[in-house]
């Protein structure tokens, strides 16, 4: 039941450590064009495939790599956990990217909204919107007074 426990906490620890690294590479604009190339994903609008993602997104799970001095058991269930929640992010990518309406668990596809509304200082989660809601980053209404309705992907009143 403690290995659980450990698993879900890096779960969820792997969505907060997601969160800054995204709204990190829109505030630095040296850590977002530089060290990543966020910035040209910006302006591509596409995604690296789940795979490539993936790859991107297992990078955040080195921040728990410090699990491993407690003990290789504690390690390996908190990396495993962190790199659960890249997998899932890197699936979330994907259908916003291209079929936004498949996001079944939000309300609002945040991440397709960030990218179609060229938001740089909003919605900054890729699987949860837990995040933008807890730090005031979360925008539910577009510019024009619409959001993306989750079931179809089509454009809905707010």
């Amino acid at each position: 039941m403690q290995s659980l426990a450990y698993f879900i906490f890096a779960f969820i620890f792997g969505s907060f450590l997601e969160y800054w690294v995204h709204r990190l590479m829109h505030v630095s604009p040296w850590f977002g064009s530089k060290i990543t190339a966020h910035y040209g994903h910006h302006r591509s609008n596409t995604t690296k495939g789940f795979w490539g993602d993936f790859l991107d997104f297992s990078l955040v799970a080195l921040l728990v790599l410090p699990a491993f001095f407690i003990s290789i058991s504690i390690g390996i269930i908190v990396f495993s956990g962190t790199l659960s929640f890249a997998a899932f992010a890197s699936y979330a990518h994907q259908i916003q990217h291209y079929t936004p309406g498949k996001c079944f668990w939000m309300n609002m596809p945040i991440h397709y909204v960030h990218h179609q509304h060229n938001q740089w200082d909003s919605n900054f989660g890729l699987a949860i919107d837990w995040w933008d809601r807890l730090f005031g980053t979360y925008q539910p209404v577009v510019s024009d007074g619409t959001w993306i309705d989750n079931s179809s992907g089509k454009r809905d009143n707010a």
